[in-house]
């Protein structure tokens, strides 16, 4: 489990060539020219992650194994795109499963690459990208309606609740506004999930910037960072320029040439950290000789369910979870000395696992 994140943008904003930034490959062809993504793109990448060099250093770990994002880049929308215009709204099935969606929103000037509005407003093309998705929820909705009314005559209780949500929904995307902005009991999120609704979806957005900008953005970008945080979401600003020149880099070529520019980290990294702070994601790991392993869970899980992101068994049958903090475990320098110094804990079902813990699950089916 790593988190799927859909992205979506009007035609040449830089999509494609951050895709291929990101996931390292030429999957998708990057062209200066609307449409020339014409089918969905998919790219795992690893987490970045840091810890897990350092424990499989103190464990002599033979391989190390990250967890991966999944990125799927879905071709240029314009507007009419809910109505079949350019593409239609074909790809938008594609991004329905995706934990998140990142709108790629051009924040840069340059007259050679040609925008299909001819103007550079990265609001106006996050509208038009929101509406468009709005649009094909609402024809989603529609069309589901008219059957469960029939079936919530004839009394069917889950056709009721079903219709509530999607009355629910209804209401606020014909207000023009996105599904997520909905007030959902806490006992229909499950459900609501299940509508698979494109604007339920949690946001990130993607200010795309000029090389000179990568730093510290620029007025365009500005807008956008102020706009996600009105929203309560997150907003990252990446040169997919410098991503794409990064990513035929080796690590310690692209460390210097990210401190020339002044950057800390690769874009890469600041959009998956945004992407796990916003699906409020966090990191455990196992360790061992063989290998050092990462896993994504969500904050708040026990360490059964946490059990059973490695498989189904460990969740069914689980009996405690012997657990070292990440701290504790480096400075103990491995298992063994975590153990003698006490700080090895055995946890039940009733524990609530935390970023960084290191588990060994004990189970029985």
């Amino acid at each position: 489990m790593g988190f799927k994140c859909g992205i979506v943008g009007l035609p040449n904003v830089g999509k494609s060539t951050l895709f291929n930034a990101l996931t390292r490959t030429a999957a998708a062809q990057a062209a200066n020219y609307p449409f020339c993504t014409i089918e969905p793109n998919v790219g795992d990448v690893a987490m970045p992650e840091p810890r897990l060099d350092v424990l499989a250093k103190i464990a002599g770990s033979k391989e190390i194994i990250p967890t991966r994002m999944n990125f799927v880049d879905i071709a240029g929308l314009v507007r009419g795109a809910s109505k079949g215009e350019g593409l239609g709204n074909q790809f938008l099935a594609n991004i329905r499963e995706t934990d998140a969606i990142a709108y790629v929103l051009r924040c840069f000037e340059d007259s050679d690459v040609t925008h299909v509005e001819d103007r550079v407003d990265p609001i106006a093309d996050l509208e038009t990208v929101e509406t468009e998705l709005m649009l094909a929820d609402m024809e989603s909705l529609e069309k589901r309606r008219a059957n469960l009314e029939k079936r919530a005559k004839t009394g069917d209780k889950e056709a009721k609740e079903a219709l509530a949500l999607i009355d629910l929904a209804l209401a606020e995307l014909t207000e023009g506004r996105p599904a997520r902005r909905a007030d959902v009991p806490a006992d229909q999120r499950k459900a609501w999930r299940m509508l698979q609704l494109l604007t339920s979806k949690p946001v990130l957005y993607i200010a795309n910037v000029d090389e000179e900008s990568a730093a510290d953005g620029n007025a365009h970008s500005q807008r956008v960072v102020d706009y996600a945080k009105d929203e309560g979401s997150v907003a990252v600003v990446i040169s997919a320029k410098i991503e794409s020149e990064l990513a035929v880099l080796e690590d310690e070529e692209r460390a210097e040439y990210l401190e020339a520019i002044g950057l800390e980290e690769a874009g890469l990294n600041r959009l998956i950290h945004a992407g796990y702070n916003l699906l409020d994601l966090q990191t455990y790991f196992t360790v061992g000789p063989k290998e050092a392993r990462a896993w994504t869970f969500k904050n708040g899980w026990t360490a059964p369910r946490c059990a059973g992101v490695i498989h189904g068994d460990f969740e069914k049958g689980f009996i405690r979870a012997e657990t070292i903090a990440y701290d504790d475990y480096v400075a103990c320098n491995g298992e063994a000395g975590a153990r003698e110094a006490g700080k090895l804990r055995q946890e039940g079902k009733d524990y609530l696992v935390k970023d960084g813990d290191v588990l060994h699950f004990k189970f029985n089916v």
